[in-house]
């Protein structure tokens, strides 16, 4: 198991309840959730990658169990890792997916190749 495949069917039902339409990739080594064509949320092993508001960002990495992201020894802004004790109660998911959801319209996407 790459990654959490739990934590990925709760959010896909979250996301069913929420009426989004999204397609998952796998990548990174995880798997990743692609709304309107853009990354919007993913699990990176057993950790929740939220694509947030770079405007909350600092905010966010107060919350429980929220930690930069950092793949290459700096830190990704706007991009954070939430470990399970984050993400636990249904709630907790709920809130870090919709904090993703809203950041979304304003997210660039990348280009295509």
């Amino acid at each position: 198991m790459a990654y959490d495949e739990y934590l990925a069917e709760r959010i896909k039902v979250i996301l069913k309840e929420k009426h989004v339409v999204f397609e998952e990739k796998k990548m990174m080594g995880g798997l990743c959730y692609m709304v309107d064509d853009k990354m919007c949320l993913g699990i990176v092993k057993n950790n929740l990658m939220a694509r947030i508001d770079p405007e909350i960002y600092q905010e966010a990495l107060q919350k429980k169990g929220c930690k930069e992201m950092d793949f290459t020894g700096r830190a990704m802004k706007g991009y954070v890792f939430v470990e399970p004790e984050g993400v636990d109660m249904e709630d907790d998911l709920n809130e870090w997916v919709q904090l993703c959801l809203d950041f979304n319209p304003k997210a660039k996407s990348s280009k295509k190749k």
